[in-house]
């Protein structure tokens, strides 16, 4: 009994030194004060992709569901046997004009992680976004995302070739500056 006493009196006395004491502003009665936390401090960027690993990996692919929807209506695209595995996007769970609209702003997307500094090039050059051309090539691509995304909001395929031809074009001004090289050391220069 005497050690539980002893625990007990112990246990008390320290969770009392470790309250703190009110502050002096507070009278009995009075609201407490909004306790606010500091912000959480944000991540560090990491660009683990290489730009071409950006292309192969989200531009690429997303701008031939766009390509696609040219020629095919994605409406008269009929879902897979099994959606959930269907390796054609425009018959997936997520398919058809839903399948277009999600390119477009993938697309979109993926132009902001074309300004993110510390990107290289698959050369080991540094993405140029310092450069005075490179931010209106990538807004030019943030445009053709978002010009497929509306026209597939409109299920609409005469408006999907139009946001086709602002996709080439996008694509075609940022790759005659800083692709079309004679090699790929020359690229991103």
């Amino acid at each position: 009994m005497r050690i539980r006493t002893v625990v007990f009196v112990a246990l008390a006395w320290t969770m009392q030194a470790q309250t703190p004491a009110p502050a002096p502003s507070q009278a009995k009665g009075a609201a407490a004060p909004k306790q606010t936390k500091a912000p959480a401090a944000a991540p560090a960027r990491q660009t683990p992709a290489t730009l071409a690993q950006l292309m192969k990996g989200i531009l690429y692919p997303s701008s031939n569901i766009i390509f696609a929807a040219q020629s095919d209506n994605p409406a008269d695209v009929p879902p897979a046997k099994d959606p959930a595995t269907a390796t054609n996007p425009l018959a997936s769970s997520y398919g058809q004009w839903q399948a277009v609209e999600n390119s477009g702003l993938a697309i979109a997307e993926a132009a902001n992680l074309l300004m993110v500094p510390g990107r290289k090039c698959s050369n080991g050059r540094a993405v140029p976004v310092t450069n005075a051309d490179w931010p209106k090539l990538v807004q030019g691509l943030r445009d053709a995302g978002m010009a497929a995304y509306k026209a597939a909001q409109s299920k609409n395929q005469d408006k999907i070739l139009d946001a086709a031809d602002v996709m080439t074009t996008a694509c075609a001004n940022c790759h005659d500056k800083y692709r079309e090289k004679p090699t790929v050391a020359d690229r991103c220069k």
